[in-house]
């Protein structure tokens, strides 16, 4: 059997195109001054302390606060997930709680990211969700329904994810005003993992500029930032550094990776190199003019419908149904014939995402690939299983941390309406829970996990038993 080292070889020697995360897509020039394993260190003397930076590294996040425009900037060697966790726990530390000890509430989108989950456990904040919408040629979860009739006075904070996984932004300019009128103490904490390059007036505003209390930055999958760097900014006294510094400091590893901080240092300089990406757009431009005709990809006229505020021109979502080809063979073809190697597929949609790593000539590539799936043979494509997302949400009645921690059983799914899962099921793509841990089996929750055929993500017995709560 071939171990990891060899697997990694095989994969390197295929040169593929990378149109999926990390961002750097494999080029060594983002990298020139960094070496493996020499520079593979701990903290030792003139290198600076990730958890208590006084020197180089203080200055690499003052230089980061700087180019983002926070009041400050840290540094996270643990993902985006830890950003997230870290974010929630900062929040929740400074909740006012009455002698009841009720959990913070907060409000989140449900198709946010699964760490946002975790971080719903590691905080005990108590969620109440905001729907997603579907948009129905894509059968995919792209937008976002409004919060206008929510009262935002009622929560501690509101977590966004800006942009979602497919580029599309939601409106936080509206929601950020709505916050300001309502309950100017309310923080909103925007996950712009996938925006770590709005910097530019390419690019849609970055979240501070509408007021965002804590921005979190994924500098590695649009950036040149190692695999695992990510940034967390923050801006104005809503949420104390102190307990941001505190939470981080009990989530993130204690052996930070010096490889991992200087590719992120570096990351930010190569962010700001505007002709790379002025060159990139108008690859792209040209790539929606040609492909357009024959392809539908998502668009700028798709902004305002289906709850779609925004787009992110560096996510190409293109859907295959037009031509009558299952997007699992256009990928084949695609990897086959022009070594294209995308983020993420399904039935009748394939996404590819750009980075700063990206050129010219590699979307060219891209077009002509795109181009050339109109002559491919085509399928007897079934309709694709209808996605249910006007479902009521199942009630809550446990937070995610008390059903995490509560005492669980194993039961034939058949027999689960009624009961409080103990674990969160989400079809896959596109991985929004059905049902979230803590939260009561509906019957109509019932029948779409029974219906649904696809895989499946976070199910460990799929299908067959659900973990629920015992009695509580």
């Amino acid at each position: 059997m071939l171990n990891l080292g060899h697997k990694l070889l095989q994969y390197e020697a295929q040169k593929l195109i990378s149109f999926h995360t990390p961002g750097h897509k494999g080029k060594a020039e983002f990298f020139t001054d960094l070496h493996f394993p020499d520079q593979d260190l701990t903290e030792l003397p003139g290198l600076d302390m990730l958890h208590s930076p006084a020197g180089v590294i203080a200055q690499a996040q003052d230089r980061a606060a700087a180019v983002y425009q926070s009041d400050a900037s840290f540094y996270l060697i643990n993902g985006a997930t830890v950003g997230n966790q870290g974010m929630f726990m900062a929040l929740a530390g400074t909740g006012k709680r009455g002698e009841d000890l009720q959990p913070p509430k907060v409000l989140v989108e449900r198709q946010s990211h699964r760490s946002v989950f975790s971080a719903l456990v590691l905080s005990g904040c108590e969620p109440e969700y905001i729907p997603s919408v579907v948009h129905p040629e894509f059968g995919l979860p792209l937008g976002l329904k409004s919060i206008a009739e929510v009262d935002l006075g009622e929560f501690l904070g509101v977590h966004l994810t800006y942009p979602g996984y497919y580029g599309t932004l939601p409106d936080l300019e509206t929601i950020a005003a709505q916050r300001d009128r309502q309950a100017a103490q309310v923080s909103i904490l925007v996950d712009q993992a996938h925006g770590s390059h709005y910097l530019s007036p390419l690019f849609p505003k970055g979240a501070l500029a509408y007021g965002a209390d804590l921005v979190l930055c994924s500098t590695h999958k649009t950036l040149s930032a190692l695999t695992q760097a990510a940034m967390l900014h923050v801006q104005g006294s809503r949420i104390p550094w102190s307990a941001i510094k505190e939470a981080l400091e009990l989530l993130q590893s204690s052996s930070p990776s010096y490889l991992l901080m200087a590719s992120l240092e570096r990351a930010v300089e190569h962010a700001l190199e505007s002709r790379r990406w002025e060159l990139l757009h108008e690859a792209v431009q040209e790539l929606h003019h040609r492909v357009g005709g024959s392809l539908r990809i998502l668009n700028p006229q798709d902004v305002g419908t289906y709850g779609i505020a925004g787009l992110d021109w560096t996510k190409i979502m293109i859907n295959t149904q037009r031509l009558g080809v299952a997007a699992p063979r256009c990928v084949e073809h695609l990897r086959k014939s022009y070594g294209i190697d995308p983020e993420l597929w399904d039935d009748k949609n394939i996404l590819f995402l750009l980075g700063i790593g990206n050129t010219p000539e590699e979307v060219e590539i891209l077009t002509k690939g795109l181009l050339s799936l109109a002559s491919l043979n085509k399928d007897v494509v079934a309709s694709p299983e209808e996605i249910v997302c006007e479902i009521p949400l199942p009630p809550a009645r446990l937070t995610p941390r008390q059903a995490y921690f509560a005492r669980k059983r194993k039961l034939p799914l058949a027999e689960s309406v009624g009961h409080i899962v103990g674990e969160s099921i989400s079809p896959y793509p596109p991985g929004i829970p059905w049902i979230v841990m803590g939260e009561e089996m509906t019957p109509e929750i019932l029948e779409l996990l029974t219906r649904h055929k696809g895989r499946w993500q976070g199910w460990e017995d799929a299908g067959q038993g659900v973990w629920i709560v015992e009695e509580v």
